[in-house]
């Protein structure tokens, strides 16, 4: 089984952390738009059970994602599914009415323009998101994938490029989380 070991921090200064990345060798790819609907089961409480699924809209690449409870109290460690849809607005759309007849509602959109970054550290791929999220600021996310058995050893490589990077104060709430919690 594979989770998503995940680490994200509220930052002032994203060209910052763009420099830090680049002194330690990070790769860097195209900034791209991303545009995640989410939806409430229709039978159980996402918001309780801690679970979440979107369609997520990458220029014309769509996805669908389902994202389990999170296992642990200081990373974002969870299992997560993500699946390629067809391509196209009219694909993520005909998904969205799909999902509506099963039951599924829509809660919310998460808009963010997003810059990736691949950086090679403590013998382990890390992927960086620069993310700058509509109404709610810029983050840094680090993202390792792991099996069970490395759960415990990707943890500690996610902290520790988040030290050399001089992130602090990582933040447990997922962009929906913070987005719902804001209009409350």
């Amino acid at each position: 089984m594979q989770f998503e070991v995940e680490q994200k921090f509220p930052v002032a200064d994203l060209a910052d952390i763009e420099y830090r990345l680049s002194v330690l060798g990070a790769t860097f790819v195209d900034e791209v738009v991303q545009v995640d609907r989410y939806f409430a089961h229709p039978s159980r409480d996402f918001a309780k059970t801690d679970e979440a699924i979107r369609i997520r809209q990458v220029g014309d690449a769509n996805f669908i994602t389902y994202k389990g409870p999170k296992i642990d109290t200081t990373t974002k460690t969870r299992k997560e599914i993500e699946l390629p849809l067809h391509d196209g607005q009219r694909q993520a759309e005909q998904w969205g009415s799909l999902l509506g007849a099963l039951g599924f509602a829509p809660v919310a959109v998460v808009r963010k323009r997003r810059r990736n970054a691949h950086i090679a550290w403590q013998d382990a791929e890390i992927e960086v998101a620069l993310d700058q999220v509509g109404d709610l600021g810029d983050f840094v996310e680090l993202e390792l994938n792991a099996d069970e058995e490395s759960l415990d050893v990707a943890k500690p490589k996610i902290q520790s490029l988040a030290d050399e990077l001089g992130l602090t104060g990582s933040e447990q709430l997922s962009y929906l989380e913070l987005l719902l919690a804001k209009a409350d």
